[in-house]
């Protein structure tokens, strides 16, 4: 048996811990916020609308084998997400289709006109280089100004032009009338909530949970075999290489008295405002309480880590501290922080249970 120290309790964490006790070993899990779940945390606010503290999250896989493995710990609700955008003062669906096209211009398209129009107005470019190469190509110079560029410059405090073109690139552009944000096989939220999900991946008799705790302060005092760390990459290395830029989020939760504050889960505010989203929590939930809990986000530059900052610059460094991770022993670098990668929960998921596999 291997005594194990997983740092963060987030999908990495919660998932690394669960499989690797569920193979004999002795896991400490510790995480320095007060609670499990890592972003991914939800809890009822005093209303009783199930709320996700750090943003929405919405599950969605076409792997089979990720859901399978979450459905152990969870039985689960449908819900496909929806999310509209308010261009020129109406509320029009995105990612962008051939109704979004309609609504926007006054049109009457069907969708083999649809991508007429779209092949009309995109402009060619012989090298995806940027966001900006791949937004222009898509859709074009004005669809790119309403929907693309500001919304970008207030997400990520860059333009299109400064950010690699995969950010841009894991938005489809449709040409039909499908309104959901994503097209996964498999789209469900966990009925109970995602922090019930961990709870349940954390019940096992050889797990311990600590709480409020900082690996820094432990990791000289530790004599754990093996260390799975889901932090931030530079923060292990005391940012000897300099500091890896992450872009952070500001929420602000309310609570309304009225029963329906907006059509659907989200919607984007790319030109107007100060924050980029209002998500309200009974679109996800499914609950049909009195009253409605919504959120909204304000990207900043300054505090707790979210997302890793998708500039060539940025990787290049991030692969310099890989490389100094690689040369670790009984380290595991995982997740979206450790690894400096965006990474999809589901895909946090299979990354995790896949390095299991490789422990156990």
């Amino acid at each position: 048996m291997t005594n194990v120290l997983v740092v963060g309790a987030g999908f990495a964490g919660c998932v690394m811990a669960e499989r690797l006790a569920s193979a004999g070993h002795s896991v400490v899990v510790i995480d320095k916020r007060n609670h499990i779940g890592g972003n991914a945390f939800d809890e009822m606010d005093s209303s009783g609308v199930r709320v996700h503290r750090y943003g929405p999250h919405i599950f969605h896989t076409n792997s089979q084998k990720v859901f399978n493995y979450l459905s152990r710990f969870t039985y689960w609700h449908p819900y496909q997400h929806r999310v509209l955008s308010q261009i020129d003062g109406k509320l029009v669906p995105f990612p962008i289709n051939c109704d979004t096209l309609n609504m926007v211009y006054g049109l009457n398209l069907q969708p083999f006109e649809a991508a007429a129009f779209l092949e009309k107005v995109r402009i060619y470019k012989e090298r995806i280089e940027t966001s900006e190469d791949a937004v222009l190509s898509s859709v074009g110079y004005d669809l790119c100004e309403k929907f693309y560029r500001n919304y970008t410059r207030k997400q990520w405090g860059l333009d299109l032009s400064e950010l690699n073109s995969g950010v841009a690139g894991r938005i489809p552009v449709r040409a039909n009338h499908d309104d959901r944000y994503f097209t996964d096989s498999i789209q469900l939220m966990p009925r109970d909530g995602y922090t019930k999900m961990f709870e349940k991946m954390l019940a096992h008799q050889n797990i311990t949970v600590e709480l409020g705790s900082d690996y820094f302060q432990w990791r000289n005092a530790s004599e754990m075999q093996l260390t799975v760390y889901t932090g931030p990459l530079d923060a292990y290395f005391n940012h000897c290489l300099g500091a890896l830029p992450y872009r952070s989020l500001r929420f602000e939760h309310e609570h309304l008295s009225i029963n329906r504050f907006q059509p659907v889960g989200t919607v984007n505010y790319p030109n107007d405002f100060s924050y980029t989203r209002i998500t309200e929590f009974k679109h996800l939930t499914g609950q049909r309480i009195d009253g409605t809990s919504i959120v909204r986000e304000y990207p900043e530059s300054e505090g707790e880590p979210y997302y890793p900052i998708p500039q060539a610059k940025n990787e290049t460094l991030a692969a310099a501290y890989l490389a100094l991770a690689a040369k670790e022993k009984s380290v595991i670098f995982l997740g979206r922080l450790a690894q400096y990668r965006y990474y999809n929960m589901d895909q946090v998921v299979a990354a995790a249970l896949k390095t299991a596999e490789g422990v156990a």
